[in-house]
Order: C-alpha cells, then sequence, then structure tokens
C-alpha cells in the first residue's frame, strides 16, 4: 500500500463569524477556499463567554450537509423543521441542508468552556434540492475503539469493524478523533483518490515513516494529505490529538455564496430571490 504524505500545512485563520463568534478557520478562506467536497472547517473554542455567547442567529443554508462535533460546553439548535434541542460534550449535530433550511446555534455559558468543530461537506448536483434533515447523535452513540497507545472515537467512517455513528453522507467520509499517548501510533486505511486532512489541536505529530517523514506538526494545524491507502501518524515527546477525515471528491462546477454552495452562479441568485420572496423553505 502507498502511505499518504503530507502535502501542505495550514495555519487557521481567526475569524468572526454569526453575530461574532471568535473562531479559527481553516477551509473557507481567502488562501483556501475548498478542498473538494470540504467547503469549510471551523475549530471554535473559548474560556470567554463573550468570544461566543452572541453565536449564530437564525441563517439559511443550501447545497451542503454540515457536521458539528463538541469537544465541551453546549449549544442549543432550532430549525425550520421543528427540531430544537442542545447538544453537548462529546455530541454530533449533522445537518443536510439540501434544497433549504432556517436554522440557529446558540452557544450556552459555561461553566466549562466552549470547544468543538463544524465542517461543510458539499452536495452533488443531483442532490442538492434533496429534502433536508437532521440529526443529533449523542456522546454514547459514538464508537470507541482502543489500540496500545492511541484511542479512536469513530464519528464516520470504519475503525476496526466499528461503524461510525454518521452515516449516509453522500460523499462517504470517514471522521475520527484520535487520541494518542506520548510516542504512540496510528494507523488507518484510507481509500485512493479521496481527499485526506489531518487537523492538530493538541500536542504535534508526524505523519508517514519516521525515517523520512517532515517536521512535526504542531497544533494547531491543518495537514493537507497527498494521495494513496493509508495514514500513519505518530506522537512526538508527549501526548496528541488529532481529527483524520477524507472524503470522495466530487469533481463538479460550484458557486459558493455565503451559506450556500451550489453548482452554478444562477442557482445562487435563484436561491437569494427565493429568500426575497420567503419560497425558500419548500414542503
Amino acid at each position: 500500500m502507498t502511505e499518504r504524505s503530507v502535502q501542505d500545512v495550514v495555519i487557521p485563520t481567526p475569524a468572526s463569524d454569526g453575530a461574532g463568534v471568535k473562531l479559527k478557520r481553516s477551509i473557507a478562506t481567502p488562501e483556501l477556499d475548498h478542498l473538494d467536497p470540504f467547503f469549510l472547517f471551523d475549530h471554535f473554542g473559548s474560556d470567554r463567554p463573550d468570544d461566543y455567547l452572541a453565536g449564530f442567529p437564525l441563517h439559511p443554508h443550501r447545497g451542503i450537509e454540515t457536521v458539528t462535533y463538541m469537544l465541551d460546553g453546549s449549544v442549543a439548535h432550532r430549525d425550520s423543521l421543528g427540531n430544537a434541542g442542545v447538544i453537548g460534550a462529546g455530541d454530533v449535530q449533522w445537518m443536510t441542508a439540501g434544497s433549504g433550511i432556517l436554522h440557529e446555534e446558540m452557544p450556552k455559558a459555561g461553566p466549562r468552556r466552549l470547544d468543538g468543530f463544524q465542517i461543510w461537506v458539499n452536495l452533488p448536483a443531483k442532490l442538492k434540492m434533496t429534502r433536508p434533515r437532521y440529526q443529533d447523535v449523542p456522546a454514547g452513540r459514538i464508537p470507541r475503539v482502543t489500540r496500545p497507545g492511541a484511542e479512536v472515537r469513530v464519528i464516520a467512517g470504519e475503525v476496526d469493524g466499528a461503524q461510525g455513528a454518521v452515516r449516509e453522507i453522500f460523499a462517504g467520509p470517514t471522521y475520527l478523533d484520535v487520541a494518542l499517548s506520548a510516542g504512540g501510533a496510528f494507523e488507518q486505511p484510507v481509500p485512493r483518490g479521496h481527499t485526506g486532512l489531518l487537523y492538530v489541536y493538541q500536542g504535534e505529530v508526524s505523519v508517514g515513516d519516521p525515517a523520512r517523514s517532515g517536521p512535526a506538526i504542531p497544533s494547531p494545524r491543518l495537514a493537507i494529505l497527498g494521495d494513496g491507502d493509508v495514514v500513519r501518524v505518530r506522537a512526538a515527546a508527549g501526548p496528541a490529538r488529532f481529527l483524520l477525515l477524507s472524503a470522495q471528491p466530487l469533481h463538479e462546477p460550484y458557486a459558493r455564496y455565503g451559506p450556500f454552495v451550489m453548482n452554478t452562479r444562477e442557482e445562487v441568485m435563484e436561491t437569494l430571490r427565493e429568500l426575497r420572496e420567503g419560497t425558500f423553505i419548500r414542503a
């Protein structure tokens, strides 16, 4: 099998979104618009409520699927499908925006810090206008796999026969949260041709054969992986934690405008017209 190596390393860009939530953005920046099929990668987290309490008031999405994974704290959700609830530490929120959904995500204040991630996964043209849907996945439903020196939370994909809790996303993603002890190592097959990403958010890691790997990747950093069949990651002197993501690229034209990802500019203009006329939400 061909081992994946690091193609590039991205330093997250400080950003503000929603009504003023401070976060670190690695995809959807002037430097990196997207990595097909990923159109957003955000890491939000702070001990200061003023950095996040304004939240993400009611706003629309169309043409994508969003996955929010919480490490700590809690966020209240409400949407135009009638769903409402709170996701907390270890929980996942999976939403298929499809033809259109309005939702809000409002972080709650303490007593714990807020910490988590959101990714956007593009939908192919044939599914852009699919029926919207929403699902909360509690932490207890997310499989944990233990290996020597590593513990893995399987959000999507498969590790050692354990199937991830998030399924039926078109791009067939793998989404793993991997914790390594000092000197620990982790190996995972990744389908050839799939886009591969590794986000280091605690400690530092090296990728590939220790004899040939480049400098250790510190946190917070997003590593873009070259093609291959398997990725091997090793912690440096101390413990480390990272997300491993991969998914099938769509190789389709795209037009992004704020919370919409469509295939053409005309489709975006139609979406904006529907918002103005009140026909955005379909029966």
